[in-house]
Parts: structure tokens; sequence; C-alpha cells
């Protein structure tokens, strides 16, 4: 007789609660007070009694307090009036629930909690974007895997809503991660294509995608494009997409523009080893694009943007020449195409050049723009989402550097080598624009994370996607004038 054996699976529950710093102790927040009401004031006590007060993104684990919770991490928030903070360009006490919520989450994931129930602590978008982003990990071809763990608002039902575009932002940046962090030979441009037309597929009334191809690209004269093609055996990819959100059809669209090498060795002049392996992230302009479009979608958002995500692969001599800078002669191709649209705005995204990330390190997205109204709102859109971003200049110096050439109408790197190698980047870019309200976003520097944003753990951000879906969401481009 042959016995069947059943296998039963438990499921944990965890809590993560907030605590404000207070003058000798904590301040709980609504939803702690709640709980440890319920508990008649043994939270409080067990907080007393555990050790000093909980600092800043710090967190503390109680046991088997609450039947329904045998895990209960509370996190410190610091203090309860933290405000925006003009000298770090973000909204402290939103960046604090994000760093403490995430810091909790993962804690009650290294025991092997299941599910989790998050306080909102005063701002549930914040927390939903602590959790979700916190809880992140790229495991797809690891044998072993972090446990999985699902998320919901704990507490009251009217910060519900806030939740859920919480969820629906970090989900978006954690789509933009999981892009960038794939190995390249998984990541062609063929495969990211189809990655986002999947994504799109369950907002087909609202979103049209078009694949275009080489021939396309040939058709349409983009010889920049197709000088960096033949790096590479990969065939292109050049990814149109139009979400039509508005009710005016006629309404001018948000042009956003992606750059996607899928991976850049260098070409003749080979990189560094050491610096090789993090170009799969190469793409990680038309990564965010993308992931912003596909999260303005799931939101509903009532306007309509086009993404331009010029997918190609340079891993190979091919006839590249030496010191080429391939990204920029992408976007020249996609700039002028991105004209025919009449576009309200446009936003170039792009890890451009090794030079921003000297100049600003992982502080912050370096943004060159000729209109100081978007400046203005891409500025107060990452005050709200903690992704600081930085005006950079666009003088003429750099201009005379990219236009002064003995042979042709534009020089493609600086007259002076590496000084100013962002600024003549962005130079270049800015004589393929006429429109009035361009901006370009260098995301070299931001592009990974060691420890400098604690909710993004270790590896590629997905930064600046949430900026770029705020920047969409609240209307702005709208009413420009």
């Amino acid at each position: 007789m042959i016995m069947k054996r059943t296998v039963f699976t438990v499921s944990l529950q965890g809590l993560v609660l907030g605590v404000f710093e207070k003058e000798g102790g904590h301040h709980l927040t609504e939803a702690a007070a709640g709980f440890d009401q319920s508990l008649s004031g043994k939270l409080s006590e067990l907080l007393k009694i555990s050790g000093p007060a909980l600092k800043k993104g710090k967190s503390r684990i109680f046991y088997g307090i609450h039947k329904d919770f045998p895990c209960v991490a509370v996190v410190g928030l610091g203090k309860n009036n933290a405000g925006v903070c003009g000298a770090e360009n973000w909204d402290t006490s939103k960046e604090n629930i994000r760093h403490a919520v995430s810091a909790g989450c993962r804690l009650l994931q290294d025991l092997e909690v299941n599910h989790v129930e998050v306080d909102s602590c005063g701002d549930a978008q914040s927390a939903a974007e602590g959790a979700v982003l916190g809880l992140f990990q790229y495991d797809q071809l690891k044998s072993k895997k972090k446990p999985k763990v699902t998320t919901q608002l704990h507490g009251s039902a009217d910060s519900f809503e806030g939740w859920q575009k919480g969820v629906t932002y970090a989900e978006g940046q954690n789509l933009a991660r999981l892009l960038m962090e794939a190995p390249a030979n998984h990541i062609t441009p063929t495969a990211f294509a189809h990655t986002i037309e999947e994504k799109l597929a369950a907002h087909a009334e609202r979103v049209t995608v078009n694949k275009r191809s080489q021939a396309w690209i040939e058709q349409q004269q983009m010889g920049a494009f197709l000088s960096v093609t033949k790096g590479s055996e990969e065939p292109p990819v050049f990814l149109e997409l139009h979400y039509n959100g508005s009710s005016d059809c006629q309404q001018p669209p948000l042009l956003l523009v992606g750059k996607g090498v899928t991976f850049d060795s260098g070409g003749i002049s080979l990189k560094p080893s050491p610096s090789m392996d993090a170009m799969r992230a190469d793409m990680g302009g038309a990564a965010t694009v993308c992931a912003s479009i596909v999260t303005a979608a799931a939101l509903k958002l009532p306007l309509n943007i086009i993404g331009e995500l010029y997918k190609t692969r340079r891993c190979g001599n091919g006839q590249e020449w030496k010191n080429n800078p391939e990204g920029r002669l992408i976007l020249a191709d996609a700039l002028c195409y991105g004209h025919t649209f009449n576009p309200r705005a446009i936003v170039n995204v792009a890890t451009l050049t090794g030079a921003m990330d000297v100049a600003l390190g992982s502080a912050a997205t370096g943004v060159f723009t000729n209109s100081d109204w978007l400046w203005e709102q891409l500025h107060k859109a990452s005050v709200v989402t903690g992704d600081r971003v930085w005006r950079m200049p666009l003088f003429e110096h750099y201009s005379k550097q990219v236009t002064d050439s003995q042979l042709a109408d534009l020089n493609n790197i600086g007259k002076y080598s590496r000084s100013g190698g962002a600024c003549t980047a962005a130079a270049f870019l800015r004589e393929f624009v006429t429109s009035p309200h361009w901006a370009h976003l260098d995301i070299a520097g931001v592009m990974s994370n060691k420890d400098e944003v604690p909710y993004l753990k270790k590896g590629m951000s997905g930064r600046p996607t949430r900026t770029l879906v705020e920047f969409a969401a609240t209307h702005t481009v709208q009413k420009l004038i």
C-alpha cells in the first residue's frame, strides 16, 4: 500500500507599524496607537523596555503579541514635523516613510513571512512605494529565491486610494529595474519590445504599439541610428508607443524619448572590464520611458503620450569609430522624428555620459533644458517622489564646441575631450530640437544603486520612473500655453 503525503503550507502574517521620534521616547502613528490600545498598552510597554528610542529607518521586531500577527515590525519614521527640505530637494516626511517601511518589510521577508499589512504612517502612497520598492528582488536566474511577500494597507480604508496609487507607481519603477537588471543575452532589442507589448496588452483600448523594423528605419533615412546598429548582429527595433488618455484626440502629446542600447561594449575602444557588466543597463532610458507609459496607462491618466524607444545593441566592432559616443547619435534621429507629432513638450531620457556620473554621482538626475516651465514641473515632481533632479547649464560655450568643425556641420564630442562631457552631449542634442519645451535627462549617475537610496537595495535603480509619472499625473502638460 502506497501512503500519500500531504504537505501543508503555513501562511505567516506580519505587520509593519510606524513610530515618530519624541523627546525621551516614541510617538505612535494613528494605526500603531489603535493597535496598542487593542493590546491594552502592551506595544508601548515593550518599546520602552526593549532598548533606546527607534531612530529614523531603524526597526524592531516583536513576536507573539497578537493572535493575527505573529510578527510585528515597528519602524522609526524620524520627526513628526519633517517637511520639504530645500537643501535636499525632497519631502523629508515622504522619504522617511519609504525608508522605514521598506526596512520593516525586508525584516519580515527575511523571517519568511508571506503576507504583510502596512501602516499608512500618515501617507499611504509613500508607505506603499516603500513596501513594493523595498521588496523587489531580481532573482529570476537564481536557484534559491527569496520568499515572495504580498502587502496590503493596514487600518483605515480612507487611505486605500493613496495606497493603490503608490503600489502602481512602485510597480512601474520595478518594471524598469527588471528590464535594466536582466542580462544582455536575455534582453535583446526584440525581447525588450516583446516584453513591453505584453505589459501593455491589458490597455489595448488606450495604447497603440508599433514595432518598427530595420526596413522602416532605413526608409526614414535614420542614418545615425543605423550606423550604431552595425555594431551588432541583433536586428534593431524602433518601438513607438501611443497612449491616448485624453478625451480630446486633437490634444498635442507629451513626447518621451528613451535611449535603448541593450548592451554597450564600447565598440573598437572597449570599456574597462570592471564597468562592462553594468552596460546591460545602457537601455535605462528606454526602460524608464516604457515603464512610465505602462504606469500612465494603468492609472488612466487623462493626457496623450507618445513614447519613442530606439532599441539596438552595440556589442561588436562592426564599423564603429574609435571613442564614438553612440547614444547621442540614436537620440538625434529620435528627436528629429519626434517633432513630426507636434508635441507640446519633449523629454528624452538616456544613460548618456560617464561625465554625468562624475559631476553628480548618484545624487540626482542631470536635467538640461531650454524651458524654465518644463524645469519647474520636473523639479516639483521630483520633490514629491524623492528622486532628485538637478538643472545643468546649456551655455553657448558648449554649443560652440560641437558646431566648430573643419569637416562637418557638427562634432558629436566636445572640442576639449572630457571637459564638460555631459554638457557638450546635451549641446549636441539641442542642435536637433526646435521645440521651445525640451528637456534632456542624463541618468548615467542614477542608473544603479549601492546604498544611496535605502529602499532600492543594491542593483539597477529604475530612476527616475516615478518622477516621469508624477510629472505626467499632475496634468501640467495640459496647462501649457
